[in-house]
């Protein structure tokens, strides 16, 4: 028996969702990463909607970034903004982490980037001082993931949006069967100001990804880069293109 484990970022901590080969499901909140990694001390991979492998002192943007945002096309391309450098992460302020990256990367700091910030730092945090961390916790993009699995064409609608779930949902349904029962579940059990709604499909997206096929991935670009730290700069997809 096959099993994925996915994650997502929400206002609560982390959302996560396990995944069978043969339909079986589970969910549930963590306070922090390292109490997700605890959780699941047994899991051969899991995968992360989070930057893994940050730059420092070069413009260039992370070759992952690039083509995943070439794969989707507008307007979903839009989802994948440059990455903050490591060095922005200790900057207290959105203002100070504007100055450090741009003084490490030439470029100034989305708001995206600023909001997911503390995250972004406690993963890798996590990553420079536990080798499970490093050895199991996987890059992946939940909208590259459906561009995959829809056949390689982007989603129609925003996901935040009612359209753009229901649609999300129904392409999941197409590679897991129990993926409508899952979500309404979750969706029924967690109160919204600690997971939204799309939190809980990306992480599904993510659950589901490793999964299907034979379950393999493979990593956007191939072979990935390597930043200074050691952690491959990736997006792993599964192999079903």
């Amino acid at each position: 028996m096959n099993t994925s484990v996915g994650v997502d970022g929400c206002k609560a901590g982390w959302f996560a969702v396990m995944v069978t080969d043969d339909g079986e499901w589970s969910h549930g909140l963590y306070e922090s990463a390292e109490a997700l990694l605890d959780r699941y001390a047994d899991a051969d991979r899991i995968l992360i909607d989070i930057p893994i492998g940050l730059v420092d002192r070069r413009p260039e943007e992370r070759k992952c970034d690039l083509e995943a945002r070439w794969l989707l096309g507008k307007p979903r391309s839009a989802s994948v903004f440059p990455v903050p450098s490591r060095a922005a992460l200790s900057a207290p302020t959105s203002d100070g982490a504007v100055r450090v990256n741009r003084r490490e990367t030439e470029r100034g700091l989305s708001l995206q980037a600023w909001g997911i910030l503390p995250k972004i730092r406690e993963v890798d945090e996590l990553m420079q001082r536990n080798q499970r961390a490093r050895d199991v916790f996987i890059e992946v993009h939940p909208e590259l993931l459906f561009w995959v699995l829809n056949s390689q064409h982007s989603m129609e609608h925003p996901k935040r949006h009612g359209k753009g779930r229901a649609e999300r949902v129904t392409v999941l349904q197409r590679w897991f069967s129990a993926a409508d029962a899952l979500y309404t579940n979750a969706v029924g059990i967690h109160m919204r100001k600690h997971v939204a709604q799309d939190d809980i499909i990306d992480a599904m997206v993510a659950a589901v990804a490793g999964v299907v096929g034979t379950g393999q991935l493979i990593d956007v670009p191939e072979p990935p880069e390597i930043e200074p730290t050691g952690l491959p700069m990736r997006m792993a997809i599964p192999s079903v293109i």
